[in-house]
């Protein structure tokens, strides 16, 4: 089976989870990439995690690439057949992916925890009704399939250590689909381990009672090394920004550890989090909902429980 992945550079680097659908790839067949980037050292990496061959999509610099991008890799598709081209959930990747589904005739499945070849056909599992219930798609349309894998799905392995044969492929004019430039941009500022790479997440929910108290996680996270989270209800009440919120609507986490205080449970948050290594859960009401996926829960007041914990820590 041959199978392209859509990798697109992020600081110099490949995006994290192009890495994890490259892992993937290699399970089924023949691996390129469809770079969309300059830096030499991330197609390197590429090859590094099994790409054989990579399409490099350079953008102008300060330019939106997506509708350059999709055009330049349908045409692409029609001329080398791949049998599969699998994106990652970003803004990017999904921009370009719908693009490719108007231009090629192909539906897209999104939102994939898997993929797997069954004879012809591609079939992907996703999860529907908050996470509740697990479905199997198989893409019996014409070839390729296009499939968006949400991030942490798999994990990213180094495999195959080959230098790819690199072909250069210009972004053709698009006229006015491809017109919008970036005229600003404004890095948050932040400190600690990133959240979705972080060994450890400390995250609060609606329980901490007001913004103030966040400031709780903060020290516990600075005390383990951690990076801190937060459910869509307290991002939606302004007590953080949206970049720290963690579910359904916003980042799937997959710690080695995760924290969650004052959370009662909603399936929207424990679809970002319900595959982390340990869960342990502090929530004042035993019924709540979070102690069903929990490794280790305490019953009691986060108030009292989280400055204990930060006495008894060094």
């Amino acid at each position: 089976m041959k199978t392209w992945v859509f990798v697109e550079e992020t600081n110099g680097a490949p995006a994290p989870v192009g890495l994890e659908l490259l892992t993937k790839a290699r399970d089924l067949g023949e691996v390129s990439a469809v770079f969309l980037g300059s830096s030499d050292e991330a197609i390197a990496e590429l090859g590094r995690f099994g790409a054989s061959a990579v399409y490099k999509l350079t953008p102008a610099e300060g330019s939106f690439p997506a509708a350059a991008a999709a055009a330049a890799l349908s045409e692409l598709a029609t001329a080398e057949q791949p049998d599969l081209i699998l994106f990652g959930l970003t803004y990017t990747d999904r921009d370009v992916a719908g693009r490719v589904s108007v231009r090629l005739g192909r539906p897209i499945v999104s939102n994939a925890s898997d993929i797997k070849a069954d004879g012809d056909s591609i079939v992907a599992t996703n999860e529907i009704f908050g996470g509740t219930v697990r479905v199997e798609t198989a893409v019996r349309a014409e070839a390729p399939a296009l499939v968006i894998a949400r991030p942490k799905s798999f994990n990213a392995e180094p495999g195959g250590e080959q230098t790819p044969a690199v072909t250069e492929v210009a972004l053709p004019d698009v006229g006015h689909a491809g017109s919008a430039s970036v005229t600003a941009v404004h890095v948050e500022k932040s400190e600690g381990p990133k959240l979705e790479e972080a060994d450890i997440v400390v995250s609060g929910g609606r329980g901490l009672g007001a913004a103030e108290k966040f400031e709780l996680m903060e020290q516990l996270a600075d005390k383990l090394g951690a990076a801190t989270g937060a459910t869509r209800a307290v991002v939606d009440a302004g007590w953080v920004a949206y970049s720290k919120q963690v579910g359904q609507t916003g980042k799937t986490v997959k710690p080695n550890v995760y924290i969650a205080c004052g959370i009662s449970g909603a399936m929207q948050h424990l679809v970002g989090m319900k595959d982390s290594g340990t869960i342990i859960a502090v929530n004042k009401d035993p019924d709540a909902p979070i102690f069903d996926v929990a490794d280790l829960g305490i019953v009691g007041d986060l108030h009292q429980v989280i400055p204990k914990l930060l006495e008894a820590l060094p």
